[in-house]
């Protein structure tokens, strides 16, 4: 049984279409494309290049604010760090964009995503660590983080906290 594999554009693996289009034709168990870059002009080269071969994923930090964006291209689906902790809201947040609630998605971001990304945007590294502390907060604990990545300081834990908390039961 072939496994399908799915190509995760980050950091240190930046993939363009003509590269993309290589893979492509010499691995047909290639099913998938997620994209955690966030290059808007990127990723429409590499729907115009590839078009339907391969499923597309958004896979940003906190996807949710390029979700809206990403749907345009063709990208309907993204991976949401947030689920682990809030994920009523995350699942609201979804729907929002499925549907063009445009008013659901505006009260979300201005309610958590935004307030959230400035605690996030604070220090590199904070991507994993605020997850972790939002799993944490909410039972589920993630444990710290490894280095060099530091955690939340407890006065950020309790805004993100505060956050949570004002979404209401999850």
């Amino acid at each position: 049984m072939k496994l399908g594999v799915i190509v995760y554009n980050r950091a240190v693996c930046r993939l363009n279409p003509a590269t993309l289009l290589q893979l492509a034709d010499r691995c047909p168990n290639l099913v998938g494309f997620k994209d955690g870059i966030g290059d808007i002009e990127l990723m429409v080269g590499i729907r115009q290049a590839l078009g339907e071969r391969l499923a597309y994923l958004g896979g940003m930090p906190t996807a949710e604010v390029y979700a809206a964006a990403y749907k345009a291209l063709g990208v309907a689906v993204y991976s949401s760090a947030v689920f682990n902790f809030v994920p009523r809201s995350a699942l609201a947040f979804y729907r929002a964009v499925a549907d063009d609630d445009r008013a659901t998605q505006s009260r979300l971001l201005d309610e958590f995503f935004l307030p959230y990304l400035a605690i996030r945007n604070r220090k590199p590294g904070y991507a994993v660590s605020i997850v972790k502390a939002g799993a944490t907060w909410v039972g589920h604990t993630g444990g710290p983080v490894r280095a060099p990545l530091t955690d939340l300081t407890s006065a950020e834990c309790e805004q993100l906290g505060a956050l949570i908390e004002r979404l209401g039961p999850q």
